[in-house]
């Protein structure tokens, strides 16, 4: 019987480096691959036994997972920040792939989530609006920069309406300074359209998925934020319960605690003691946040959330950690309709509830 292989890449655009270990930990191979596909497929078939691989995301992360996962038992794209060890010590190509093979067998590595095939191209739509939107918010902080450097208000939208471009050029004093805003208006009017066609191929996509009817109901999410909750997320089940969908989103309260236990009469006994806080967890997606922050701050305009909201700032809550609430009341939700497969009902929002400990925090 062939025994388990663990397989350990390091990844670049020109080769990649495979350690191969047994289960016992013992050397198996070294090779050299060139950065294509046909040779990484050669090499996976060649391997015997059941076959664990392990390599770093980054801009190859992607591609190479869709030629391995199918080839191999176990295939595991980490998180090189949240695996620190994989970085102690010497540092190399070689270094680094007995190191990943090394971990992996170990089971110390943090696996980033890939997804389905099936929300593939959705992702790369989302992705590719979400580009655009930060070309066009870069290029409009860029542009109130400019005016703000000689000394000119501009606050509020006045500034990028096309009707006032003209007047609003006209107030600054050198030539060169009126070309380069115009330059950056030409580079907002050129983004528009492109970014307006990413926005319809993105949604023609998301309506190809069940979830999308679902989600695009819920107050403050629409269709935008719908298609990008779906394709940052991909399989709701993935995620138990509803706190560790809110740590994946960035809402997962962080709590330090030390000294618990104590002995009393010879028996253990837990402290009394309050558990502290430490904000909000730092390893989030950070898209999926931006769309329920975003959520949050429109549902909140209108029924049902407004009361939900108003309710909490009557409890003396403040206002940022009440938007935080609500932010979090849409995330449950919306992974609550998505497993179920039932439309979001609003009444149920301002029913009378128990505020758990997370909430107040």
């Amino acid at each position: 019987m062939n025994s388990d292989k663990y397989v350990g890449l390091d990844v670049d655009q020109a080769m990649v480096v495979a350690h191969v270990t047994n289960d016992k930990g013992e050397f198996v191979m070294e090779s050299f691959l060139e950065t294509k596909g046909d040779g990484i497929r050669q090499f996976f078939r060649s391997l015997e036994g059941r076959v664990h691989v392990a390599f770093e995301e980054g801009s190859l992360a992607a591609w190479l997972y869709e030629i391995i996962r199918p080839l191999v038992s176990q295939t595991v794209v980490c998180d090189p920040r949240a695996n620190k060890l994989i970085h102690s010590g010497n540092k190399g190509d070689r270094v680094d792939a007995k190191h990943l093979a090394k971990l992996l067998r170990m089971g110390e590595l943090h696996p980033v989530h890939h997804g389905e095939e099936s929300v593939r191209g959705l992702k790369e739509l989302v992705h590719g609006y979400d580009r655009l939107v930060r070309d066009n918010t870069r290029a409009m902080n860029r542009l109130k920069g400019l005016f703000k450097g000689q000394a000119i208000g501009c606050r509020g939208r006045a500034v990028y309406r096309q009707e006032t471009r003209e007047q609003w050029k006209q107030k600054l004093e050198s030539e060169a300074l009126r070309a380069r805003a115009d330059l950056l208006y030409k580079q907002m009017a050129s983004l528009k359209p492109l970014r307006d066609e990413a926005e319809k191929a993105m949604i023609k996509e998301a309506r190809k998925h069940g979830a999308y009817k679902l989600l695009v109901k819920l107050p403050g999410v629409g269709p935008i934020r719908a298609a990008t909750i779906i394709a940052a997320v991909g399989a709701p089940h993935r995620f138990r319960t509803k706190r560790q969908y809110w740590a994946y989103c960035g809402f997962g309260v962080v709590t330090h605690m030390s000294s618990e236990y104590e002995i009393i009469e010879g028996r253990r006994q837990r402290r009394k003691k309050p558990v502290q806080t430490r904000g909000l967890n730092e390893n989030f997606n950070r898209m999926l946040k931006t769309a329920y922050k975003g959520a949050a701050l429109t549902a909140i305009e209108s029924e049902p959330f407004n009361k939900y909201y108003q309710r909490l700032i009557d409890n003396k809550m403040r206002p940022e950690m009440a938007q935080l609430t609500v932010a979090r009341k849409i995330a449950a939700i919306s992974l609550a309709v998505w497993k179920k497969g039932e439309r979001f009902d609003p009444a149920r929002v301002n029913q009378a509830e128990q505020c758990t400990g997370d909430d107040k925090r």
